[in-house]
């Protein structure tokens, strides 16, 4: 049989898990390239030889996704795999008419393909959009699991951006493991405060091993929680599905992907930042839901600021630096309701 020569659209994410699930090892693909977009630098690496597996002892290049028609042209490509996310549907679409108009078929891998099974049960956290307060609802669960006495392990969706051998598995449990690992400031706001509240959190690249890992954590493990990234779908079955949603941004829950797969698969939904949304674009994304998760449990919620010590800042103005992105940062045509938020 005639291998199908493939390409990789993605991001250094979910192109990289899209891979190790359906692809490597797989004598019927031939996976020529990886394309990047949405983060710097990424293109011009290569997918290293060893985590590509013995199919491919040269590794795969990743290249700028500006050269799809060239790529797909030049290799003969048949599938062209689109593996990034927070994305409008119309940009969906507009590559998959660059990939198809090259001649090539438009490919979207669903969970079935890509979702692994844990031996340990997994509670699963995702949104709408990026920013919509994942990361926050995380911590949350991980409180209420750890009240419980129940050893929580989390793990985050990946930020492979330096040495891909070097991070195909991360474990971090004590500050010192962040600079061990040479942490960017993005994941550093990610999993410091995992660590300070006292779980430990993987990440890395090849997610397979990074479950197995944190199945058997030394510091032991009853509970996987999945911390996603921008608002895609878990990298793991999940044994309950908690999305997301941001009333600034209402009906972008209908328009983004993948995020109408993680509001349509969610078995809870959580209405964030309600404290600082009008009543009409909570009435939207309620009624969001209601047309496409119906029998979801929908938890209103809200994102005030605090802080631990209010007497330090008492009578003075104050700068909140936040971190993104956020509300504030990816609000797009919706950005003047966001500045109202406090």
């Amino acid at each position: 049989m005639v291998k199908k020569n493939v390409i990789i659209i993605g991001a250094a994410g979910r192109d990289f898990h899209n891979f190790n699930t359906c692809y490597r090892d797989n004598p019927l693909y031939n996976v020529v390239a990886f394309t990047a977009a949405q983060i710097p630098d990424i293109d011009g690496r290569k997918y290293p030889k060893e985590l590509a597996g013995k199919l491919y002892p040269n590794g795969i290049p990743i290249v700028g996704e500006e050269n799809l028609p060239e790529l797909i042209k030049k290799h003969n490509v048949s599938d062209c795999v689109f593996s990034y996310s927070d994305v409008t549907y119309q940009k969906v679409m507009s590559v998959s008419a660059i990939v198809n108009a090259a001649g090539a078929n438009f490919v979207l891998l669903g969970p079935a393909d890509t979702m692994i099974k844990s031996t340990k049960p997994v509670i699963a956290v995702g949104a709408i959009r990026t920013g919509c307060g994942k990361s926050q609802t995380s911590r949350r669960v991980i409180e209420l699991l750890m009240e419980k006495g129940l050893k929580v392990v989390a793990i985050r969706h990946p930020m492979p951006y330096g040495d891909l051998n070097a991070q195909k598995v991360q474990r971090f449990a004590v500050v010192k493991d962040l600079a061990k690992h040479k942490c960017t400031v993005e994941e550093m706001e990610e999993y410091e405060p995992h660590v300070v509240r006292g779980n430990v959190i993987y990440a890395g690249v090849d997610y397979e091993a990074i479950v197995r890992a944190a199945e058997k954590d030394p510091d032991g493990c009853d509970v996987i929680l999945w911390d996603g990234g921008n608002n895609d779908f878990p990298f793991y079955k999940p044994d309950l599905m908690i999305t997301v949603t941001d009333p600034h941004r209402a009906g972008h829950e209908l328009k983004y992907y993948p995020g109408e797969v993680t509001l349509r698969i969610a078995d809870v939904v959580v209405i964030n930042k309600m404290d600082s949304s009008s009543p009409e674009s909570i009435q939207i994304v309620r009624e969001s839901i209601e047309k496409v998760n119906p029998k979801s449990v929908v938890i209103d919620g809200a994102s005030p600021i605090r802080v631990d010590d209010p007497s330090v800042i008492r009578g003075k103005r104050v700068l909140a630096v936040e971190d993104g992105p956020h509300t504030y940062t990816r609000g797009d045509e919706d950005r003047s309701r966001c500045c109202r938020s406090p």
